[in-house]
């Protein structure tokens, strides 16, 4: 078979064949990518490329911003300053129909613009939130499917280690595409709340609001929210106003954090512990990323992209047509692969196809991410429901999935308006200052 195209459609089938059977995909996608540039351009000239790939791509100045956004997380994590969160949301909007749920929905966005990762979100307050929801006699479903929904908010709430993993693979503006991510985070944050608000009106029983606290409760529970606050002003300002790149910006809130950890006291033990952790997630998305990209550069050889590509914006249809059609497409590969790994597989092909159509790619870079979201709380996979699971053993994975049900018809309405007003994603980066 000497046709390039049918070298990448063979290497296509290949991957996803091996990763439905259980290979992870930094294996599979390196393994394809491989094989698939010896048979096209030799073997000599294949296993250079696919060799110099994990030095070459590991080197790059926006890669370095990762292991920093991890490092803010789990410091925030270990220093425990995430109760703190969650405690003032509690105090100050606990009132509302459902306030316990509405201030997990807060506290998780909160924590997700330090923290960059869904998955350790929703296992932080499955831990500390569902007991509280409990207590408070809130329905069972409705405390674990509110924790593994708010969790996804980490994937679109800068800083976040998945888009930051867009902007590699598709080589676009790292800091744009954190802005970007900012304001359709809060929107998706906000139909939560409305979601919350209006279930609890229809069926008080699911979940009551909490009153009696006094103002100066409140009021004294802010400080206490001070210390991630400022991670999030740091951050984004430093972006915002071009006074520092991404990773400049993460190396000065992850110092802060740390600051802040060993001012309340962090052990030695918990400060191994932040530090462990970072470079686990670290080498494992590195890793994702290396077999990512020598897949990648075997597309690009096969000229898959360009041929998909064309085909596409020769349809004669709508492009929003041809948008849902692809959105749909990774709601259906959402239900058996991991977030990471879903991107991994199309964006080499799909990116440049969505070009061609005229879509902006940081949108499409927000709107898939969101796709991911979804993907995070959607069963079989659900991988945020399994963690929500995980930790709380004593509520059913059928009443986690039951209670996620509401949050993903809210994902598909924050789509929607995505898909609707695109303006919403693109109106920061757009004003970005030295950007």
């Amino acid at each position: 078979m000497s046709d390039p195209l049918s070298v990448g459609i063979v290497g296509i089938v290949a991957l996803l064949v091996m990763v439905l059977i259980g290979v992870r995909v930094v294996y599979a996608a390196a393994a394809v990518g491989m094989v698939g540039l010896v048979s096209l351009i030799g073997w000599e000239a294949g296993a250079g490329i696919a060799g110099t790939i994990p030095h070459s791509k590991s080197v790059t100045y926006p890669l370095s911003v990762l292991p920093l956004f991890i490092l803010i997380g789990f410091l925030a994590f270990y220093a425990g300053l995430t109760q703190a969160l969650f405690d003032a949301a509690r105090k100050w909007i606990g009132w509302l129909p459902g306030g316990l749920a509405v201030a997990t929905v807060f506290a998780t966005a909160g924590f997700a613009a330090v923290s960059g990762a869904s998955v350790a979100t929703a296992a932080v307050f499955a831990r500390i939130a569902i007991p509280d929801m409990l207590k408070a006699r809130y329905d069972k479903a409705l405390a674990a499917g509110v924790v593994a929904a708010g969790g996804t908010l980490a994937s679109l709430i800068p800083p976040s280690a998945i888009l930051v993993i867009y902007a590699i693979i598709v080589e676009e503006s790292v800091g744009a595409l954190l802005l970007a991510g900012f304001l359709p985070g809060l929107v998706s944050a906000m139909i939560y709340v409305a979601l919350i608000v209006i279930m609890a009106k229809l069926r008080p029983e699911i979940g009551s609001p909490i009153t009696g606290y006094t103002w100066s409760e409140r009021w004294r529970s802010l400080p206490g929210t001070t210390p991630i606050v400022a991670v999030v002003a740091i951050i984004f300002s430093a972006i915002y106003f071009g006074w520092a790149t991404p990773t400049e910006a993460g190396a000065l809130g992850a110092f802060v954090v740390f600051v802040i950890a060993l001012a309340k006291g962090m052990t030695r033990k918990a400060l191994g512990g932040a530090l462990v952790e970072t470079a686990k997630m670290t080498v494992m998305i590195f890793s994702l990323i290396w077999g990512v990209l020598i897949f990648v550069r075997f597309m690009g050889f096969a000229g898959l992209p360009g041929a998909f590509a064309e085909w596409i914006a020769s349809l004669d249809m709508p492009p929003v047509l041809i948008m849902i059609a692809i959105l749909l497409g990774y709601a259906v590969l959402g239900m058996f692969m991991d977030a990471i790994g879903m991107l991994i597989l199309t964006l080499p092909v799909v990116y440049p196809a969505v070009v061609a159509l005229g879509y902006d790619p940081i949108w499409f870079g927000i709107i898939v991410v969101k796709m991911a979201e979804i993907c995070l709380i959607t069963p079989p996979i659900g991988l945020n429901c399994y963690v929500v699971h995980g930790v709380r053993p004593d509520i059913p994975l059928s009443a986690v999935f039951r209670g996620i049900a509401p949050f993903f018809i809210a994902d598909v309405v924050t789509v929607g308006v995505l898909l609707a007003f695109p303006g919403i994603v693109t109106w920061l980066p757009r004003t970005m200052m030295g950007g």
